[in-house]
């Protein structure tokens, strides 16, 4: 038996190694494998990749990144919060189109670490509360022209620390002008260049990027929204760690959105926006009118068709089967439904208000065994004479003109601007919001001319933090499912060795046992063919000896495995004892082994 337990026992561990390796194999295949990625046309740039070995054996330390006030044209790390406070302005406005109670905009605004403190020194502004209208702008350090030929580079964290149901965390870059002078008054109706960020409501999700074009004819100014991106954004709103969001828009009118270094939109400002910057060269005519003789039908009844004379448009679609007949047994003279003879009229009952009381129908029990009560009916059949309303046959129309369309004349309000770069410029940056979610951090806010400040700024900020984060959750569980989540076929192999391993413990724990018990069920049955001891015996011999031994003592000593029933003495016993007192009065010289095997055969005839 121990050879055959430490047979098991090597096999579960063989299974479990090969297993091991298993997955080894795999994560291995896993790593040195390209990189796969979300979207349809299968490129996706990451412009900060870092050598593993080299974070594990980085010493990850943050320090405020350094702001150049050359490079930037607006740049905040809230970690210099005296500083960072004069920049900031808090709005006292209130909204014109709801009720007063909620008009205000009383949200607060804070600087301080994050829940998550990575590093005690890095502080990001948050909005606190919930469920109410917040507005907080700060001027840029130099306005941003458009005429330029430089992008624009716009770039910040969000960290929503408890996740996002319904609100969004986009910024606003206002346009420079006399409504924008006083910051105090920022509100939803004050003047902004483009709108960009994350915004969530229910199952709509959006990264917003809108800008305010105008009209060089007459200077409306139409929002001008970029279309969807082609995956959906759903991780930044539920895994409550920091996201970095980029906006990019050059001079030649294309635009670049990445969220954590990984581009998720990109286009141009000329055609992948709606309404489209530049309208059409022609438009329906208001004034045509389509003529009342115009036939757009391009079918119509023949008007040769008659009717043929045997068409019957009366007749029914079903008639009675003449040929079925009554079945035996049925009760024409019984109800289907009785009035129930147990109903007792309530004693509320008023007959002048609830009028003449019934009791209620229920049904005919007779008609339970029946083949059926009642007035018998023949069943319906379909009636092979019904051809229902006639109709002539459609044929084409000869005077079909095609479907009508009002005629093209040139668009009074066309325009053609092939540089919608070139926007109004921008004098401030706010953020408006209204959340169902408290506690979003906005952290390392940069608005500058430069792709490459950008990065080098993210470089010393975000991808720091990110780092820290990552390694500190880089645990065997998150590396599992990683793996899974790029190999799904692992699921497959896991439960199959799981289930291996459960099938093999069940076995060496229960068969073992089961095979144990059978064995000494077999060895009991073998000895009880024969006459030898039983091991049940010793103890009562051993038991009686030593009572010989110690005289006619009334005290009565019990081993320690002996079991309690032992203790008990039953009719067997007792015809025991009064056999041994029989045989010592008729043979006094018999010795105790005699005595001892006598009391065995008796016992075993009995």
């Amino acid at each position: 038996m121990p050879r055959k337990m430490g047979g098991k026992r090597s096999a579960t561990l063989a299974l479990l190694f090969a297993c091991g390796l298993l997955l080894i194999s795999t994560a291995k295949a896993a790593d040195s494998g390209p990189e796969s990625d979300d979207f349809e046309d299968g490129y996706v740039e990451d412009v900060q990749e870092e050598s593993a070995a080299a974070e594990g054996d980085e010493k990850l330390v943050y320090e405020s990144p350094v702001i150049d006030p050359k490079k930037f044209h607006f740049a905040d790390h809230f970690d210099d919060v005296e500083a960072s406070r004069k920049k900031w302005v808090l709005s006292q406005a209130k909204k014109d189109d709801i009720a007063e109670e909620i008009s205000k905009y009383d949200g607060i605004w804070n600087w301080e670490s994050p829940q998550r403190i990575v590093w005690a020194n890095d502080l990001g502004l948050v909005l606190k509360s919930k469920a109410k209208h917040a507005a907080i702008s700060a001027p840029l350090r130099q306005p941003f022209d458009f005429k330029q030929d430089k992008p624009l580079v716009v770039q910040y964290e969000v960290t929503l620390q408890e996740g996002q149901e319904c609100g969004g965390s986009y910024l606003k870059l206002l346009s420079a002008g006399k409504e924008t002078e006083q910051l105090k008054a920022f509100n939803d109706k004050t003047p902004y260049t483009i709108m960009f960020g994350p915004d969530k409501c229910g199952n709509d999700v959006k990264m917003h990027f809108i800008f305010r074009h105008v009209n060089p004819i007459n200077g409306t100014i139409t929002e001008k929204h970029c279309n969807k991106p082609k995956n959906r954004l759903e991780e930044p709103f539920k895994d409550k760690l920091p996201h970095l969001y980029q906006l990019v828009v050059r001079p030649d009118n294309s635009f670049e959105i990445r969220v954590d270094h990984k581009i998720i939109n990109e286009g141009s400002l000329l055609t992948d926006f709606k309404p489209p910057v530049n309208p059409s060269a022609e438009i329906d005519d208001p004034n045509d009118r389509k003529p009342e003789a115009w036939d757009e039908r391009e079918k119509i009844p023949d008007p040769t068709a008659q009717k043929p004379e045997d068409w019957d448009e009366d007749a029914p679609p079903q008639l009675p089967d003449t040929s079925a007949v009554m079945p035996d047994g049925w009760l024409e003279d019984e109800p289907d439904m009785i009035f129930d003879p147990t109903a007792s009229k309530p004693e509320d009952w008023d007959a002048e208000i609830d009028g003449e009381w019934e009791a209620p129908l229920v049904d005919n029990p007779v008609c339970e065994k029946a083949a059926g009560c009642g007035k018998w009916k023949a069943p319906l059949i379909p009636n092979p004479n019904y051809k229902g309303k006639w109709r002539a046959p459609m044929i084409e129309n000869p005077n079909y003109q095609g479907k009508w369309a009002p005629r093209k004349i040139a668009n009074p309000d066309f325009f053609e601007d092939l540089k919608p770069f070139q926007m109004t410029p921008i004098s401030a940056v706010g953020l408006e919001l209204w959340s169902m979610s408290s506690d979003i951090l906005f952290d390392n806010l940069i608005i500058t001319d430069d792709v490459e400040v950008a990065r080098d700024f993210a470089a010393n900020s975000f991808d720091i933090k990110r780092r820290y984060i990552d390694r500190e959750s880089d645990s065997f569980v998150n590396k599992v499912v990683e793996l899974a989540k790029t190999y799904p076929s692992i699921w497959g192999i896991g439960l199959v060795a799981i289930v291996a391993l459960v099938a093999i413990t069940v076995y060496c724990r229960f068969g073992t046992a089961k095979s144990q018990d059978s064995a000494a069920k077999k060895a009991a049955a073998e000895a009880k063919k024969s006459d030898e001891p039983q091991p049940d015996d010793e103890p009562e011999a051993e038991e009686e000896e030593s009572d010989r031994a110690a005289g006619d003592s009334s005290k009565e000593s019990t081993p320690l495995s002996a079991s309690p029933k032992k203790n008990q003495k039953s009719d067997l016993d007792d015809n025991e004892e009064e056999t041994k007192a029989a045989e010592n009065q008729e043979e006094p010289a018999q010795t105790e082994e005699t005595t001892t095997k006598t009391r065995k055969r008796q016992a075993r005839k009995e």
